[in-house]
């Protein structure tokens, strides 16, 4: 028997080949293993409508050959639930690939740099989905915003170029995963560049620390880069990655004072134009800044320049570390540290039009003070 479906693993495209599947569970000698076998094919998709099922029948725990028997039955028909469960989202992912694939088109056709669009690991997601569990819609929300003291100008012009991944100042890229806590790590990657540049150390600064005890932001759901320096500064520092390790979701604050092992002492807002930026970047380190991030779904690799009305620069919703600048080719650039992992886009980076404020780019540059 051979039955073929298309389906995605991890977000990303692929072909499905069921009979593998059916052969790998006739000879497995649990249901547990079963199921693991499925998951080697089948979709992340399943914890978005068939997470119940799923989770109860990998926790079964019986023995294959034992969901034949007549007081097994009901073992049957949840695993039939299942399955049909997951052809059904499996169908549903692969309309909305298709869609996704028209609206990548549409921004390579009408792209102004040197940007390729197409499948990324977000390609089986709704607009709505990914916006709900990647982004950050309250960045947007700009009465929310505490307003910061305006940074002094930068004391030179800036240079042609400049990347602080050059003079040892970024951390690798990490990953937010499904948790809208960008605005976190846009802030502790500035942070970290700017003990850097104090104290000539670069250490991996917690994350989890401001998704649990920033109490003015919405962890998971959201949160400003305002508030996130003002938490910070309250709770006298930063733990290490280390110490206070990412989870991806809310929990009780643990913060201990004894293993700080940064602090801040102020935030300041820089200027918005995109020339005392790159200035200001290039003599006081890595910034945080945010964008609205619609292309950066079905963005690969090149210089991302959309059309406005793709990348509308007040409806800001992705916090990031603007890590540097440059030209390739003679289109200008930043360089942008993303927090989705490293095989999003090229080696975890993002690169924009540096010049016509693109996507809002320039609308929430801020920097952590270190005296």
């Amino acid at each position: 028997m051979s039955l073929k479906a298309k389906s995605f693993k991890g977000g990303v495209f692929c072909k499905i080949d069921f009979s593998s599947f059916i052969s790998c569970c006739y000879v497995s000698p649990s249901l547990n293993t079963c199921l693991e076998c499925f998951n080697m094919w089948s979709a992340t998709f399943c914890h978005l409508s068939c997470g119940d099922s799923l989770v109860l029948h990998q926790g079964l725990g019986v023995r294959l050959q034992d969901i034949t028997k007549p007081r097994n039955i009901h073992l049957i028909m949840q695993c039939f639930n299942l399955f049909v469960c997951l052809f059904a989202e499996a169908d549903r992912r692969l309309k909305i690939f298709h869609e996704n694939l028209k609206t990548a088109e549409k921004l390579q056709s009408l792209d102004q740099g040197s940007a390729e669009y197409g499948v990324t690991k977000f390609s089986d997601l709704t607009v709505e989905e990914f916006r709900s569990v990647y982004l950050n819609p309250m960045l947007s929300q700009w009465t929310q915003h505490r307003e910061l003291k305006r940074a002094p100008p930068a004391a030179q012009p800036a240079p042609d170029s400049w990347d602080w991944r050059e003079h040892g100042a970024v951390n690798p890229v990490k990953n937010q995963g499904m948790c809208g806590s960008c605005w976190a790590f846009s802030v502790i990657g500035n942070i970290e560049g700017q003990w850097f540049l104090k104290n000539g150390s670069l250490i991996s600064l917690s994350e989890q620390e401001l998704v649990d005890c920033d109490g003015v932001d919405k962890a998971c759901r959201g949160g400003l880069p305002s508030n996130a320096y003002e938490a910070i500064e309250k709770l006298g520092g930063v733990e290490t990655e280390n110490d206070y390790s990412y989870t991806g979701h809310k929990q009780k604050c643990d913060f201990t004072s004894g293993k700080v092992v940064a602090y801040i002492n102020s935030s300041v807002e820089i200027d918005k134009d995109e020339k005392e930026i790159a200035a200001w970047l290039a003599e006081h380190g890595p910034l945080s800044v945010a964008l609205n991030a619609f292309a950066m779904q079905f963005y690969r690799k090149g210089v991302s320049h959309p059309f406005k009305i793709f990348c509308n620069p007040w409806m800001i919703d992705h916090a990031v570390l603007l890590v540097g600048y440059g030209a390739r080719k003679g289109v200008p650039f930043w360089a942008i540290k993303n927090s989705w992992g490293e095989d999003y886009g090229e080696q975890g980076y993002y690169y924009l039009y540096r010049g016509s404020n693109a996507c809002g780019i320039n609308k929430m540059a801020s920097s952590a003070v270190v005296n």
